[in-house]
């Protein structure tokens, strides 16, 4: 019994040892002695040296492939010798001295040739190369400019589907992952069997975007569509699928987009509609405490940048509450200092504010300069997810969503479960009554107008990843707020959260038709339309008398 045991444990470890044999002979296809011999042979040898790499490439070791890349490269940046029938790399072009690229041995290049490459020769090599590079190259930069030569000379590789499928395979970047597989339809497109292009078409129908639409519609010149009605068929239905989703696709990112965008708007807005609708000032100075929420955004960065360079992702989060103070500082100085005396003249606070924005403005310039600000983008607000055709989640428009959201969460939480917000109520629905029940309306006042200053920097905080930030940035948003606040109903907060939905959406769906500056215009045109039927906007705060 021992003895059988024995016997197939041999057995066993004399299969191993034979598919290991025959798995390294798979693997390792590549002649580099033959190799090193050929690029310094005349130029039909060079030629047969590299078609020998692309036709291996797909069952090479990387180490053969390494070595294959290394001879390539060197050829096509001058940096091979040829000492005889022995191949040279050399340090730097035209240098005198290298290493043998068979051995690794240190040589002298003193009287070395260098191989002349003809225009056959170099795109044979520019493709070996280019395939080398897409099965080992180092970073995602290397190994697509692999793909996008291999993808010009696909017609005169034999290998490419193996070759591809290889690279599939092994890629661990998403989207060069997707650049590949759709090379490989692209490649199955163009094949000479009938079968497999059908296939190749219900493959590209099943990942749908833009450019599979326009691959497929070229199709429709070739003389398969008209001679073959299996082609023709297959080919109709898969551009009308993928026509479909990418209009479904288009539709998702335009709802995307418009509620970002509403996001934003809200952001902006909300503190102005708390300022208006208790205070009844125009503060034409929101738009640059929104300047003041970024800039102290970009203060907080560089603080991380210099003090502690590994955490700088965690840079946007701390911003929050510095971004918040920052302006809700500005805001309360400016009340303190100019609007208290300017309350029951609307006229006066108007140029006040206006003032305000002016020296804001000038004063960032002065300490900051006028040109845009550079924002390192944190992971978590970099990049996107694919999520159906054309329609790309991106996590920083997302950032923007989720932090309305919990702005406004805050917002509500703060007006109806707290002191603060009880008084803010009770002042906005009758200011005298309050007074008399012993309410303090001057602090009120300063805690609501610093309370509203602190949501346009949220606001600022929220634009970073988005918007340029500059110290005219916050003009872009102010007369969308005031529309905004007027739409939704003065001193609201649900008023502006759907003003702020029905104008965003509206702006971003109109404006892949009309353009921006229409869009704005038709959004006007209909805000005053709808005033003039309803004048006291969507919703109207509750005022005692």
């Amino acid at each position: 019994m021992s003895f059988l045991v024995r016997g197939v444990r041999v057995a066993l470890a004399l299969i191993l040892m034979v598919s290991a044999s025959m798995a390294q002979a798979a693997a390792d296809p590549i002649d580099r002695s033959a190799l090193a011999r050929a690029v310094c042979s005349d130029g039909a040898g060079l030629a047969r040296g590299a078609e020998d790499v692309v036709r291996s490439a797909a069952t090479a070791s990387a180490d053969d492939l390494a070595f294959s890349g290394s001879i390539l490269r060197a050829l096509l940046d001058r940096r091979l010798a040829c000492v005889g029938d022995t191949a040279v790399l050399l340090d730097r072009p035209g240098g005198s001295e290298g290493r043998d690229a068979a051995t690794g041995a240190t040589r002298s290049a003193a009287g070395a040739r260098s191989p002349v490459l003809g225009l056959r020769q170099r795109g044979l090599v520019e493709t070996g190369a280019g395939v080398v590079a897409l099965l080992t190259g180092a970073s995602t930069a290397q190994r697509s400019a692999g793909l996008a030569t291999l993808e010009r000379r696909a017609a005169a590789v034999p290998e490419a589907d193996t070759i591809l499928e290889r690279a599939r395979a092994a890629e661990t970047d998403a989207v060069l992952r997707a650049a590949i597989v759709q090379a490989m339809q692209a490649a199955a497109l163009n094949a000479p069997e009938p079968a497999r292009r059908r296939a190749a078409i219900g493959a590209i129908a099943d990942a749908p975007s833009s450019a599979a639409r326009s691959r497929l519609a070229s199709l429709r010149t070739d003389p398969a569509y008209a001679a073959d009605p299996a082609f023709k068929a297959a080919l109709d239905a898969g551009i009308a699928r993928v026509e479909r989703a990418v209009t479904i696709g288009d539709g998702l990112a335009l709802s995307y987009n418009a509620l970002s965008f509403a996001s934003i708007l809200f952001m902006a807005a909300v503190g102005l509609a708390i300022i208006f609708g208790l205070m009844g000032v125009i503060n034409l100075a929101q738009g640059e405490l929104i300047m003041v929420g970024a800039y102290a955004a970009y203060g907080v960065q560089e603080a991380f940048r210099m003090v502690a360079p590994g955490l700088i992702d965690l840079y946007l989060v701390a911003a929050i509450p510095v971004a918040f103070l920052a302006s809700a500082g500005v805001g309360i100085v400016v009340e303190a200092l100019i609007l208290r005396h300017l309350y029951r003249r609307p006229l006066m606070s108007l140029l006040a504010t206006w003032a305000v924005s002016l020296f804001l403005i000038n004063l960032v310039r002065v300490v900051f300069g006028s040109q845009n600000l550079q924002f390192g983008m944190p992971s978590y607000v970099s990049g996107g997810v694919p999520l159906y055709a054309d329609f790309i989640v991106t996590w920083n428009r997302l950032f923007a969503i989720a932090f309305a959201a919990v702005t406004l969460a805050a917002t509500l939480l703060i007006l109806k479960r707290t002191p603060l917000g009880l008084d803010i109520r009770a002042v906005t629905q009758n200011r005298d009554m309050a007074g008399a029940l012993g309410i303090r309306t001057r602090r009120v006042d300063r805690l609501a107008f610093g309370f509203g200053s602190g949501l346009a920097g949220l606001a600022g905080v929220a634009l970073c990843p988005i918007y340029s930030v500059n110290p005219g940035m916050g003009a872009t948003f102010i007369v969308d707020s005031f529309m905004v606040v007027v739409l939704g109903g003065v001193g609201t907060v649900v008023g502006t959260v759907v003003a702020a939905l029905g104008i965003g959406g509206a702006n971003v769906l109109i404006e892949p038709f009309y353009g921006a500056v229409a869009a704005k215009v038709i959004v006007l045109i209909g805000i005053i339309v709808f005033l003039q039927r309803r004048p006291e906007g969507l919703f109207v705060a509750r005022r005692r008398r």
